[in-house]
């Protein structure tokens, strides 16, 4: 309990200083952030995004690279929920290309309207996918994925930049929780 505790105290610090020259508030960023994130393993779905989404907001905060901060929200979801795989995929001219993120091994290029990625950037929507072998014209990328939710990323244009996905290897494991939070999670990178 302590450990959370000094946890909380420190996100305090780093949200509310804003001053990352400040010695002090630059270590307890370091000593919190950097190493671990505390999130309660026995927690339900709607828990472990009530405690990540803090420290992701504490994590992207203050770093301005769009790729840095994409690869740890990639990081740290696949830390937390044991996803098969979680990456994006960012708008490069007329298709989707992979950008940083975590699993196996995975495509490289999608395009618009191809696949859950490409239909939810064409449709500008999330997508959420129960049994991808029942999507028309699923990307397999690894056999082993299941159901999938994709999430367009927009930047304060409102333009669509990257899609954020997220594969699992379990039939139905994605649901307006997600939705809500998944969501909440990409507007970070832009904000």
């Amino acid at each position: 309990m302590d450990r959370y505790i000094f946890y909380l105290e420190s996100l305090f610090l780093i949200y509310y200083s804003g001053d990352f020259c400040n010695f002090a508030t630059y270590n307890l960023y370091r000593s919190t952030m950097a190493e671990e994130l505390v999130i309660d393993k026995e927690a339900g779905k709607a828990e472990k995004y009530q405690e990540l989404i803090p420290q992701l907001e504490a994590l992207v905060k203050n770093e301005k690279d769009v790729i840095a901060n994409m690869a740890n929200i990639s990081a740290a979801l696949w830390q937390t929920f044991h996803f098969f795989w979680v990456g994006f995929y960012r708008v490069v001219d007329k298709e989707l290309v992979l950008g940083p993120f975590q699993g196996p091994i995975a495509c490289t290029r999608i395009r618009r309207g191809r696949g859950v990625c490409g239909s939810a950037w064409k449709e500008g929507k999330t997508l959420v996918v129960p049994d991808v072998d029942q999507f028309p014209g699923h990307i397999a990328c690894n056999s082993a994925s299941r159901s999938e939710i994709v999430v367009p990323v927009r930047n304060q244009a409102g333009e669509i930049t990257a899609v954020l996905d997220i594969d699992s290897d379990q039939l139905d494991s994605f649901d307006k929780t997600d939705v809500l939070y998944l969501e909440r999670v990409v507007s970070f990178l832009f904000n």
